[in-house]
Formats: structure tokens, sequence, C-alpha cells
């Protein structure tokens, strides 16, 4: 592989993780399953055409964490993982508290969050994979099964409704 090839790889497995904790809101649910994602892409011999490797990636990505939600339903946990939510965001705002002067991205941060909890969860993905790991929308179109139009609409319409709930907020 080349050094280009393998920064994408780099850049990729750090997207994905962001997507699986999105997803799983757990962190070392997240930590496995990105690992198991590319162990599962690199076994297959997809990392030769990175065209389609985007949309692969996230397709075994996608899958593992909806059977991973699977298995926390059955073992009756929590799927929002309020513990290492509460963690992450503790950290959060302890760095932003040492950065001085930095409690309005704090509460911009959670004012997103909640905003983004009470959207419908294809909406919430859409908004991740578009605007968050910046997965072009002809692969978005492929993961989902839909026309770019489509994706383009449906991003519109979560956007929308995102802008809706941060204005109940008093937040635009």
């Amino acid at each position: 592989m080349s050094a280009d090839r393998d920064m994408d790889l780099e850049m990729q497995y750090d997207r994905i993780y962001r997507y699986c904790y999105f997803k799983l809101h757990s962190r070392e649910a997240a930590e496995d399953i990105t690992q198991e994602t590319f162990l599962r892409f690199l076994g297959s011999g997809s990392y030769q055409s990175m065209g389609k490797a985007l949309r692969y990636l996230y397709t075994i990505a996608r899958n593992l964490c909806i059977d991973e939600a699977r298995k926390q339903i059955r073992r009756g946990e929590s799927k929002a993982g309020t513990d290492a939510e509460g963690q992450d965001m503790d950290s959060y705002e302890a760095e932003c508290q040492e950065g001085g002067g930095m409690e309005e991205r704090l509460v911009t941060v959670l004012a997103i969050r909640e905003a983004l909890l009470e959207l419908e969860e294809e909406e919430r993905e859409l908004i991740l994979l578009r605007y968050v790991n910046e997965v072009p929308v002809d692969v978005i179109g492929k993961i989902y099964g839909i026309s770019r139009f489509s994706v383009y609409r449906r991003t519109k319409e979560a956007l929308k409704c995102l802008r809706e709930k941060l204005g109940e907020e008093d937040f635009v």
C-alpha cells in the first residue's frame, strides 16, 4: 500500500470510530466495533478500490453497530450509555474550564447534542455521515440504497428539524 492510502485508512479509522461511538455511546464498544470493521474490511481485500471502500467500510460498521445494539438490549443495557457519556462530558467540561472562556462552547455542544437526540435515528445518522464524517452524498445513497436526490432531500429535512429543535432552546 502507498503512503497516501495508509493515510486515508488512518483518517477513515477515526471517522468510523466516531460513527460507531455516535451510534453506541460507548467508548469500549466503539473501539471494538471499529477494530472489527477494519479487520473484516482488510481481510476482504476491498482496500484496493478506495472508491467502493468507503461504502463498504460504513456498511460493515453499520451492521456491526446494529448487532451490538441488539446485544445491549438483550443484556438490558441502556443504549444511551449515560455513564460513558457522562464521563466524556465531565472531561470535556474540565478541559473547557482549564482553557478558560470556553463555557459558551460547552453550552453549544450540549444544546446541539440534546437537539440531535430528539431527532429520528436516520436523521441523526445522515447528519453525522454528511457533516461530521464528510461522507460524499453518492456514498451515503449507496449505503441506504437511495438516490442522491433522496439523500439531499432527507438531509435538508434533518437539518430543518435540527434547526427547529435548536430554535426551541433559544439557541439560534
